[in-house]
């Protein structure tokens, strides 16, 4: 079994847009997206991208996906990677291609001089947690996600 890990190109959106929803029925959050494919192809191939994506495949064909896109950490004073999704059919689990591409973006943040890569895990998902752990990943636990969306980010953004 081959594993190839390449970047996405705007034919590949259709794809993109399915392991979104395939990641999101995984986690029990089908619910939450609310995506428009224009406006998803704007965001990652238009004339300001704001996200990058790598396509993994298995002798050929796609696999899996990871989105990240690039932060910036005042400590360190180093740009770093947030990997936003990785997704991995479940019947390419197993075979090694979730560990390229976490393999991929970490040589990205070599060659890129960041100073980390970081994501979020769901706290359920114990086997991907083992998982990670496994490659060297820590859990940041003495943090907490803050959000603010909607109505809310709405609201805050009328006080400026």
């Amino acid at each position: 079994m081959t594993i190839s890990i390449r970047s996405a190109t705007p034919t590949d959106l259709p794809l993109i847009a399915q392991f979104i929803r395939d990641l999101a029925d995984y986690e029990k959050l089908a619910h939450e997206v609310r995506f428009d494919e224009a406006k998803l192809d704007e965001k990652l191939f238009g004339p300001r991208p704001y996200a990058e994506v790598v396509i993994g495949e298995l002798d050929g064909e796609p696999q899996g996906f990871a989105l990240f896109f690039h932060n910036f950490s005042t400590f360190e004073g180093r740009p770093g990677i947030y990997l936003e999704d990785l997704f991995v059919r479940p019947e390419a689990r197993g075979s090694g291609l979730g560990k390229a591409l976490l393999a991929h973006l970490a040589q990205l943040c070599v060659e890129r001089d960041c100073a980390r890569l970081e994501w979020s895990v769901l706290d359920w998902n114990t086997p991907a947690i083992g998982f990670y752990q496994n490659l060297g990943a820590k859990l940041m636990d003495e943090w907490t996600v803050m959000r603010v969306d909607g109505d809310a980010l709405t609201g805050l953004a009328e006080t400026a």
